[in-house]
């Protein structure tokens, strides 16, 4: 088992103010970003690409763009137009059915547990409280 190194009132105290500093630093950049957005809009056309040099600083809007197609309704589309060699035929798993049949014992946990993945993520929260326990 590892040593268990001490946290102090001190250090979630300064995790604590941090994370409020930063919200307010996100709050402000995200402020700024609209306004700047809004000036270039007006300089050079919305949705288009800019520069604005201040003293030593260079303010350039990039643009960047990326087609998706509503997978739904563009294989409809595909299908209707007789263009079926542009749809790409997926195996997916269904993962509600095959827990609800592990859940019920129709099939067997071992059978499946070199393909299933469980993911876990950690969270850290600090929240200041009013009383002084230690």
């Amino acid at each position: 088992m590892k040593e268990v190194i001490d946290i102090t009132e001190e250090e979630i105290k300064r995790y604590f103010d941090l994370n409020k500093q930063k919200k307010e630093i996100e709050t402000t950049m995200n402020e700024l970003k609209k306004k700047f957005h809004d000036v270039l809009d007006n300089s050079f056309g919305k949705k288009e690409k800019g520069e604005i040099q201040r003293g030593r600083y260079k303010l350039q809007r990039q643009i960047r763009s990326s087609v998706n197609y509503d997978e739904e309704g563009t294989v409809k589309k595909l299908e209707e137009l007789n263009l079926k060699e542009f749809i790409v035929e997926r195996k997916v798993p269904d993962t509600d059915k095959l827990e609800s049949a592990l859940k019920l014992g129709l099939v067997e946990e071992n059978d499946f547990i070199e393909q299933k993945k469980v993911r876990i993520t950690q969270s850290i929260v600090v929240k200041e409280t009013f009383s002084s326990e230690g």
